[in-house]
């Protein structure tokens, strides 16, 4: 099947797709959206467009991302590799601190990885996504980039419904805790005012335009071995943190070969641990071995349902960084153990345990330019704004990443200083043999892969458009037999499901069922065809 660049959304209450010809950008922030269109309209390309978009998206979506949060890209070249056109990824995750121990967490008192605090927050790795981005494959000036996300933190922003709402809600989650003197700054950064800003709000962070000015001025070098990370340093030894300078002076982003499976002719490409995006790839390979029969069978809703429980049982128990895995990729992978996973895929709901094949708070955004480069590109702080710690007079929100990490000296996520944890953001890309469709995405901790696989069978099986296969209803598995439905879902899917033995909860709203958007390119024409997710406030801007 053909995917679809022009068909009707069959769902009438969303919007349409978007077209363009010379670029697009599609994010989850109008002004996002516009700071990647603008580097296009001055000459920049589809690398610039995504930079300038994700660093606004630190200003004006603080509730999921942030400076101090990780990154991943999936970067398609249009005339590398001899004019053929290759996929590159980049891996800017950070490593846990170097005093960062099983034996130094217990000692402070804690059982598991806490959500909070100093504890959970690793080394960022967003700035030096940016800057790696832009000096390996941009084309406008780095101080270019990040002026619109300057001036928009200057000047202020009327904050959007959705964000106002996760906003409030993570107000009343820190202010409860404003005693430590760890997470005390995120009152006086977020909600200086005494409140979180109600929609339509102006909010200024004057303190992150400076930090965002400091990066421009040194390509971000200042937040690794320079001033700002000075302050991260002191911050941190003021208030018991195990982040140090020497933690981030030794920092430095990976390029990666991204991973792929071949699903019904289409190669699905995901970045390799320590990212979760294999769990996609497996479920799509169990997947596969089924007819796609039509959309809302209830036979294959529970397939999917099945298939994304085994395969993120397998991811929960075998990935972490890559050279600690103690079983391989393509293993994982492989024809023979797709099969022996497939099998186990009944009439009725199972309680998934992992298998032993042979051993061996984020947001989104997509860009396109004229020339047929393409970025699929993912952001967090993790969990909201992430630890809660803010490193005063800056603007800087650390992640929480860490939370991820296991004390357990036999699990293969165990935390150990250095090492990058599991870790749930993944930008996703198509292909059809050498030609490139385009980035894809659906962004909210461990809903992602599961959006993945529902966004690309309704690409793929059911030739839905981009705007389409993002407005579908959604499910979402939530452990062992139980099942999220968020509204909308067809009723006579849920009542089968129930019968199935899967345990069902009906959300009441949808943002806990990922926000996403897509972009493909009609190999045809050139033209791309975009979808932005109807669950938040996104917005697509074309060139």
């Amino acid at each position: 099947m053909s995917l679809a660049f022009g068909h009707n959304n069959p769902y009438p209450s969303r919007r349409s797709a978007t077209y363009a010809r010379r670029g697009m950008v599609a994010a989850s922030q109008p002004l996002a959206s516009q700071a990647g269109r603008d580097m296009l309209a001055q000459g920049g390309n589809a690398i610039d467009a995504a930079i300038a978009t994700a660093a606004v998206l630190t200003v004006v979506e603080p509730t999921g991302n942030g400076i101090g949060g990780d990154a991943f890209a999936l970067v398609w070249l249009a005339n590398d590799n001899g004019g053929r056109g290759k996929l590159h990824g980049l891996n800017a995750s950070g490593h846990a601190p170097s005093r960062l121990t099983p034996e130094a967490v217990r000692a402070a008192g804690h059982d598991e990885m806490p959500l909070h605090g100093w504890t959970p927050v690793t080394v960022p790795g967003i700035p030096a996504a940016w800057a790696e981005l832009s000096q390996q494959y941009g084309k406008l000036d780095f101080a270019t980039l990040l002026a619109p996300a300057i001036r928009i933190a200057r000047e202020g922003f009327p904050v959007s419904p959705v964000i106002s709402q996760l906003w409030q809600r993570a107000e009343a989650e820190f202010r409860a805790n404003s005693d430590d003197p760890a997470l005390a700054p995120w009152c006086d950064a977020f909600a200086p005012d005494g409140h979180a800003p109600a929609p339509g709000e102006l909010y200024r962070n004057e303190a992150q335009a400076r930090t965002l000015e400091a990066l421009a001025e040194s390509r971000c070098e200042s937040f690794y071995r320079g001033e700002l990370a000075a302050k991260i340093d002191a911050f941190s030894q003021a208030t018991g943190g195990y982040l140090r300078a020497d933690d981030l002076a030794a920092y430095r982003p990976e390029w990666v070969a991204p991973i792929s499976v071949n699903y019904r002719g289409y190669d699905v490409w995901e970045i390799p641990p320590n990212g979760q995006g294999m769990v996609a790839l497996m479920a799509l390979r169990l997947m596969e071995g089924f007819d796609p029969s039509v959309r809302d069978d209830p036979q294959l809703v529970h397939r999917q349902l099945e298939a994304m429980k085994l395969a993120y049982t397998d991811g929960h128990y075998h990935i972490t960084q890559s050279e600690h895995m103690r079983v391989s990729v393509e293993s994982l992978l492989s024809d023979d153990y797709a099969a022996t996973r497939r099998r186990l895929i009944k009439e009725t709901a199972i309680d998934p345990e992992p298998g032993q094949p042979q051993a061996g708070g984020t947001v989104y955004l997509a860009t396109a330019d004229d020339a047929g480069n393409m970025v699929s590109y993912i952001q967090s702080n993790y969990h909201g704004f992430g630890s809660g710690v803010v490193v005063p007079d800056t603007g800087i929100s650390l992640q929480n990443r860490g939370h991820g990490f296991s004390l357990d000296p036999g699990h293969v996520n165990v935390l150990a200083p250095g090492k990058r944890t599991f870790h749930t953001i993944i930008p996703g890309f198509l292909t059809h043999g050498d030609t490139p469709l385009g980035p894809f995405g659906v962004m909210g901790g461990f809903m992602q892969p599961q959006g993945h696989l529902q966004v690309v069978m309704n690409l793929v099986d059911y030739g839905l458009n981009p705007q389409a296969a993002l407005d579908a209803p959604r499910w979402q598995w939530m452990g062992g037999r139980k099942i999220g439905i968020e509204p909308g879902y067809p009723l006579h899917l849920v009542r089968d499901m129930a019968a199935r033995g899967h345990q069902i909860t009906m959300a009441v709203d949808s943002t806990a069922y990922g926000r996403g958007q897509i972009i493909l390119r009609d190999p045809a024409n050139g033209v791309y065809c975009g979808g932005t997710e109807p669950r938040t406030d996104s917005s697509i801007a074309v060139l």
